[in-house]
């Protein structure tokens, strides 16, 4: 019986072993690259590929949808939609140079990316500039491109673990940018106004904001003559729009309880985590494989069930959530070996074999998508954007981390953590599984107050006197 779990376990450290080499081999490629800035402040990385015919243009943005305003959550999202409003841009590159381009929009910036031939540089570069400088602020394509999110975010299939993931940020972040999803919901996109999206525009979409990472086969002389000419204009703001926010108070830390379908249901736990400048962010990587593994110690069950733990990062601090899917009748015993293995990462070293493994899956999860050819100026753009004091390599500084460095990180952000729960599943099922074990409330349920027990002194008639 324990044949098949042991061969899976092999066949998953066999892919995270791949994995690595390939990240290896990928970060070990990547030259520094040639630095050049524009007179508007616009920032420029070069790497240049001699004899290659294609080029890769990546524009950062280091503002993102943590700057929407409050109750217009997807913003930023949808301004970024409303650079490249028509879908002739995407048709030129994938049709007529057989590159790619995307857009793409998290809470900390705006990404930019076009791969096309390198003998088309200067018109992929003026694609870029009618987008940031001729920006299609127009009422109607204002309207046509906030149509156009609405109906996506409408007829996008919301899974249970969506949900879960989304009701635990806003359980543990509240009003705090990070509380609400960075593409928005349809209440708060249909609140966005015109008159919003210019003023984001004005504030954010500034040159001096901005990096362009250029790989390829193009010369740099040459394409600093593009650049100057086409990107020059590009208005530089006075002042960049600091990213400060009131922190967010700590979370209700009752179980709050979604409704969901089926049987199972989704279980998350979150604690606050650190900012992708801090200097234990990598270590912060590796407490949460730990968690995870000390969870599945503690909670066989979820061995062969969908579970992960994981850090994310931002600019400022992010958050490490924990996520299994359970049969509903066992959400209250997941919930607690889940704090369980919290307290355990804090009370005891981690041992060679835990440590193996949380380090080895965390250089899957954070260096995976460094492999794919246009990541490759992305450390140098990570840099910029989280004001990062050098260029990181993540596997070198994920091998780098001790257990000493976990247990120290897990005493800093466990030792007295407020800690957000949610499961999203049957409430008929999951109540009683949750009755007398942990304190929980019903989303949409108006919560029955515990009957007062205080003893009541009689009033005498005639008197004003109140109740002691």
């Amino acid at each position: 019986m324990l044949i098949l779990p042991m061969y899976l376990k092999s066949l998953r450290l066999l892919a995270v072993i791949l994995a690595h080499l390939v990240v290896v081999s990928t970060a070990i490629a990547q030259p520094e690259p040639q630095r050049e800035q524009l007179l508007n402040g616009l920032r420029i990385l070069f790497w240049e590929k001699p004899g290659s015919p294609d080029v890769l243009v990546k524009l950062r943005i280091h503002s993102g949808a943590a700057f929407d305003l409050a109750g217009k959550s997807g913003e930023m999202a949808l301004l970024g939609d409303l650079l490249f409003p028509d879908s002739a841009t995407k048709d030129f590159f994938s049709d007529e140079m057989g590159g790619k381009f995307d857009i793409a929009v998290n809470y900390d910036s705006i990404t930019i990316t076009m791969v096309g031939k390198a003998a088309q540089f200067d018109q992929i570069v003026e694609v870029l500039r009618n987008g940031l400088l001729a920006t299609q602020l127009t009422p109607d394509v204002t309207n046509r491109m906030r149509d156009a999110r609405l109906k996506i975010l409408r007829e996008t299939a919301i899974s249970p673990a969506t949900v879960a993931d989304r009701a635990i940020s806003s359980r543990l972040f509240g009003d705090f940018p990070y509380g609400r999803p960075a593409g928005g919901t349809t209440e708060d996109v249909a609140r966005v106004d015109r008159a919003d999206l210019m003023l984001a525009r004005e504030r954010f979409l500034n040159s001096n904001n901005a990096t362009l990472a250029i790989v390829g086969g193009i010369k740099v002389p040459r394409a600093l003559r593009t650049l100057r000419q086409l990107l020059g204009p590009w208005r530089k703001s006075e002042q960049i729009v600091p990213t400060s926010f009131r922190q967010p108070i700590p979370p209700d830390t009752r179980t709050l309880i979604l409704s969901g379908p089926g049987s199972s249901a989704e279980v998350r736990l979150a604690v606050r985590g650190v900012s992708r400048s801090d200097a234990d962010y990598f270590a912060t990587a590796i407490l949460a494989k730990l968690a995870q593994v000390r969870w599945q110690s503690l909670y066989p069950d979820l061995i062969n069930k969908p579970v992960s733990v994981r850090s994310e990062s931002h600019l400022l601090p992010g958050i490490i959530v924990m996520g299994a899917t359970v049969n509903a009748q066992n959400a209250s015993d997941a919930l607690l070996t889940g704090r369980k293995s919290l307290e355990s990462v804090v009370a005891n070293l981690a041992t060679i074999s835990e440590m193996d493994r949380a380090r080895s899956e965390a250089i899957a999860e954070m260096s995976g998508p460094l492999a794919r050819p246009e990541a490759a100026p992305d450390p140098w753009l990570d840099s910029d954007t989280f004001r990062l004091k050098e260029v990181q390599n993540t596997v070198i500084s994920l091998q780098a981390v001790t257990p000493a460095d976990v247990q120290r990180v897990a005493g800093r952000l466990l030792s007295d953590p407020s800690i957000a729960t949610v499961v999203v599943g049957d409430p008929l099922l999951l109540k009683p599984a949750l009755q007398g074990r942990i304190p929980f409330e019903v989303f949409g349920e108006v919560a029955t107050p515990p009957p007062d027990m205080t003893p009541k002194t009689p009033i005498k008639p005639g008197t004003n006197a109140k109740p002691s």
